[in-house]
């Protein structure tokens, strides 16, 4: 797919900040430090697109990104990071899965996990949850760079295991320094925007 034009649209935490037109999203959900707005970042080709924070919990509402003028990508607050305020991890549950349940343009999505580190709890109930609700997914183990080649594969067989997938070309490696998986999750997201059709 050809990137012509990326813009930040808004951000939002509940429907009322929604974008009101029709066209198919994806969104990109993980955890706390994830790599989240680095991947985003590195897909639109802007460096400075999605903010990029050292610190943990920084995203805090559900961001949006109109791409190609035709589609968006859709930044969903991190999880799992203890010293964001209680009131505020509270309200992230109930913010992104009403959004994940009740946003008729949502077309798939994009789920990180670090690739140095097996997935957490927290990446085990989004699985979970995402089967559950019919959700198409896919897993993206962000920071490749960082791991050896040699230990990619027992890298991935324990992100499959853990989180229950039995197809392994579900689960990709990415990293945004490199540049390494970006033409292949482009290429599934491409097939997901492409059956955007009811």
């Amino acid at each position: 797919m050809k990137l012509t034009s990326a813009e930040f649209i808004g951000s939002a935490t509940g429907p009322r900040g929604f974008p009101r037109d029709a066209g198919p999203e994806i969104a990109f959900a993980g955890r706390s430090n994830v790599g989240k707005s680095s991947l985003l970042n590195r897909l639109l080709g802007r460096r400075k697109l999605a903010r990029v924070s050292k610190t943990p919990g920084r995203t805090q509402t559900i961001n949006f990104y109109r791409v190609n003028g035709t589609f968006y990508f859709v930044d969903l607050p991190g999880y799992g990071y203890a010293k964001v305020p209680e009131r505020i991890r509270r309200s992230w549950a109930p913010m992104v899965e009403g959004y994940l349940q009740g946003r008729a343009a949502l077309r798939a999505v994009v789920m990180i996990v670090d690739a140095r580190h097996p997935p957490t709890p927290l990446d085990q109930e989004l699985r979970v949850w995402l089967h559950a609700a019919r959700i198409p997914h896919l897993v993206v183990l962000t920071k490749a760079d960082k791991v050896n080649r040699g230990v990619r594969r027992q890298k991935r067989e324990i992100a499959a295991s853990a989180l229950g997938i039995h197809n392994r070309e579900e689960i990709l490696f990415f990293s945004a320094g490199t540049g390494e998986g970006e033409r292949e999750l482009w290429k599934h997201l491409a097939q997901y925007l492409h059956h955007s059709g009811p």
